[in-house]
């Protein structure tokens, strides 16, 4: 029956939900005694490095709606949290739950579309060994692949800089984000490509998927298919591409999430990554406590994705993991 992965994938959907959300209570509780018992005062930042008395304090505490002890701060916080209120920024004194919105789109565009260049880019230098076997243009692509892998981001950022924009002026110079005026895809253009080519992962894309492929396309099953006369691309898609794609993208999301934050600050884009740096420096714990959540939830969006689709493969997966 065509829809018999529906129940499998519900069941699966409900056991991720529950962990999310226990993953996000200890992720929370541990930011937050992170940042309790760290050093520095978000009281001395807020009156610009004056000394704060206790009282002082304690009248800042009242004003802001903060409560004394540290596990009332914390069950105050998360109370506030369940019902989509992350809190105000102590910097700002805006609400942090529409801020960390904004500059989420903008790090999703730079997420999203940097792992689709590192797929345009890994895919072919994979799947062509795979189908085709050894040939001579294999090794220096491949090469190749290891090569970018092991720059540092943030190196190759300043020199696609200095090339691009400084020496050849094909791209504007970004000074950031501006609700004032609209950005142009050039904006978006020279970041993602930094970070789809130097976040480390092409050559992941490329081992992974170049031996999950060949181990399929020597299945029994798919060479009947080719002796048949059927397409071996067909029959291998889904164990052979799909689910290896699935995985290495999934476990590969928290990497990607850390590049972002060096090219957000290299050019000076207006994302998740710069709002949590600036954050940190400001020690403004509403902000970090609230980009940690969504962190967190980025990750655990890419694990569900992954094993759903592993279960819409393979219904009976998660028969055989209750067993």
């Amino acid at each position: 029956m065509r829809l018999s992965f529906v129940r499998p994938v519900a069941q699966q959907l409900f056991r991720e939900l529950a962990l999310t959300a226990l993953l996000l209570l200890g992720v929370s509780f541990v930011v937050f005694l992170v940042l309790y018992f760290s050093p520095g005062d978000p009281f001395s930042l807020l009156l610009e490095g004056q000394m704060v008395t206790a009282e002082t304090q304690q009248q800042l505490r009242m004003a802001l709606g903060v409560p004394e002890h540290w596990y009332s701060q914390y069950l105050f916080w998360l109370g506030n949290m369940v019902q989509g209120n992350f809190g105000t920024s102590i910097r700002s004194g805006l609400p942090v739950l529409p801020e960390i919105i904004r500059v989420g789109i903008n790090t999703l565009y730079l997420t999203v579309g940097s792992m689709v260049v590192t797929l345009l880019i890994a895919v072919p230098i994979a799947l062509s060994p795979a189908q085709r076997g050894e040939t001579p243009l294999n090794w220096p692509f491949t090469m190749f692949a290891y090569l970018v892998s092991a720059l540092p981001v943030f190196w190759l950022g300043y020199v696609f800089i200095y090339i691009f924009i400084h020496q050849f002026k094909l791209f504007p110079i970004l000074y950031g984000y501006s609700s004032e005026r609209e950005l142009t895809p050039l904006f978006f253009l020279l970041p993602i490509l930094v970070l789809g080519v130097g976040n480390g992962t092409i050559s992941e894309v490329v081992r992974h998927l170049r031996d999950e492929m060949s181990r399929v396309l020597q299945e029994d099953y798919v060479r009947t298919a080719r002796a048949k006369g059927a397409s071996a691309w067909r029959h291998a898609f889904k164990e052979g591409f799909l689910i290896p794609i699935t995985e290495i993208v999934a476990a590969k999301i928290p990497f990607i999430l850390g590049g972002a934050v060096v090219v957000e600050q290299v050019f000076n884009w207006p994302g998740m990554g710069r709002l949590a740096w600036q954050a940190a420096l400001d020690r403004d714990y509403p902000v970090i406590m609230g980009i940690a959540v969504v962190a967190a939830l980025f990750v655990r969006f890419g694990t569900l994705t992954q094993r759903v689709v592993y279960v819409m493969v393979n219904p009976r997966a998660s028969q055989e993991r209750e067993r």
